[in-house]
């Protein structure tokens, strides 16, 4: 501790003459001045460990508040919902609704082809008579076709969308709407039907997709609409088919049997007949195509 000075016993020079010898005076302990808190910061007046156990409370409770504030949800309104939809409007190429519809159908749809054992290649393989299309109903390998597709065939082969081959039995015919139904043998591993629908609610001028192998090429889209409901039409046996849709989604040889569907990617209608008044066989704006319910009732399945 710093300690006062003490006066010295000698007398100066100039008052020896003057004034007595002064007696020694003792040495006095003054208190240590207190220091103003206003001039010292706080960490010269705390130990160590506690001015650093201050800053980390002080940065824990910082970063604290600042993540709170940045995870605070914001409440969003009705302009900011607008902007963002219009944004991504603008900035994203969508899929149109016939390719969305085109999409859930395509593992579902089947190219059937049929081959006769008295026609075959130099190679000693069956070659292929004739072409069509189908589509998957059940996970078991059930597939509704068209009749005239596999009437009369030796062997009838399906291919599935993931390119798994198999040949197939008919199950089940219905003449008056030239529909069959066919079991495959060989199934693939994840074998996804398709989603029946409903035509009791379509309407003329709703929007619909016909996808199969036109011409054994496929699978191919086409879209178009309702033309008309309830249509009838003679096939080539001349058996006369009733309750028919008719649709101007373009549809050629080999389409036969492949789904028509709407935009919720739901079978509404089995592809049967294009009209043609020439011997082309070839599509000028009219199909036709039976309706999901009469092939389901009359395959014995559930109504939809």
């Amino acid at each position: 501790m710093k300690r006062a000075s003490l006066y010295s016993r000698k007398p100066s020079a100039q008052g020896a003459d003057r004034r007595p010898a002064a007696a020694a005076i003792p040495a006095v302990e003054h208190p240590p001045v207190k220091a103003s808190h206003n001039a010292i910061p706080i960490t010269q007046r705390l130990p160590l460990w506690a001015a650093l156990l201050l800053c980390a409370v002080l940065t824990a409770t910082l970063t604290w508040a600042l993540t709170r504030q940045a995870a605070a949800p914001q409440r969003l309104t009705q302009d900011d919902i607008n902007a963002a939809v219009l944004h991504t409007l603008n900035t994203q190429e969508l899929p149109s609704r016939a390719a969305r519809a085109a999409q859930l159908i395509a593992p579902s749809v089947v190219r059937v082809h049929t081959q006769d054992e008295d026609k075959k290649n130099p190679q000693g393989e069956m070659q292929n008579t004739g072409v069509g299309s189908g589509v998957v109903i059940s996970e078991e390998g059930v597939i509704l076709t068209n009749l005239h597709v596999v009437q009369g065939a030796k062997r009838i082969m399906v291919t599935f969308a993931d390119g798994t081959e198999s040949e197939a039995l008919v199950i089940g015919v219905q003449p008056e709407n030239d529909l069959a139904v066919i079991k495959a043998k060989r199934l693939p591993d994840d074998l996804q039907p398709a989603t029946l629908g409903s035509s009791q609610n379509l309407q003329p001028g709703d929007e619909v997709v016909a996808v199969g192998f036109p011409f054994g090429i496929g699978p191919s889209v086409s879209a178009g609409v309702v033309s008309g409901l309830n249509r009838s039409f003679g096939s080539e046996d001349k058996t006369m088919m009733r309750g028919l849709i008719q649709a101007d989604a373009a549809a050629n040889p080999g389409n036969s049997g492949g789904p028509l569907i709407n935009m919720a990617g739901e079978v509404v209608g089995i592809v049967t007949a294009i009209l043609n008044p020439t011997s082309a066989r070839t599509f000028i704006g009219i199909v036709f195509a039976a309706t999901i319910e009469s092939a389901g009732g009359g395959m014995g399945m559930s109504p939809f």
